[in-house]
């Protein structure tokens, strides 16, 4: 018997934009949260980031959804990884931030916004790790947080299970 692969793109934005949850015990099993602070309901927003301004680069993202607690989630399926990868899911999320505000809204109204990417090649040799989670620390005391981004990275061929002898 033969499966589809998550990895392609289209089998990927179906099964994780179309399944609400799939996506949510995906997100819980794979996001750095708190205790207490599971999804508990995601509703899916609009894949595509249009900017306000046309000269403003446009952004397409797999999948992006919301909690009910406001948090916005970005999901990424990525099969090459290249050095402005990072630099691209930070874009992604940082427009989702911002655009959480209208005019005249205080600024203590922002939510977080996480960004869980999928890569399918390994780009940290020197790490036996897989999971790469980046948020604003405190460069000294690192218990100081900036609450707004989070960037999540997981390298499939290191997750992959190993072979025993015998």
């Amino acid at each position: 018997m033969r499966y589809l692969d998550p990895k392609n793109d289209l089998v990927f934005k179906k099964v994780f934009g179309q399944h609400a949850n799939i996506l949510l015990s995906f997100l819980n099993a794979m996001l750095p949260l708190d205790e207490g602070q599971v999804v508990q309901y995601i509703e899916y927003l609009p894949a595509e980031l249009v900017p306000d301004i046309p000269v403003i680069k446009n952004s397409i993202v797999d999948v992006r959804c919301i909690d009910n607690r406001g948090r916005q989630f970005i999901v990424e399926m990525q099969m090459l990884w290249t050095d402005s990868f990072k630099s691209r899911v930070l874009f992604y999320a940082s427009k989702a931030y911002v655009r959480q505000l209208d005019k005249g809204v205080e600024y203590k109204g922002l939510k977080p916004v996480y960004a869980l990417s999928l890569i399918n090649e390994i780009f940290d040799e020197e790490s036996p790790l897989y999971y790469h989670h980046y948020r604003l620390v405190h460069t000294i005391d690192q218990h100081k947080t900036i609450d707004g981004l989070q960037l999540i990275f997981v390298e499939i061929p290191k997750f992959a299970p190993k072979k025993h002898n015998g």
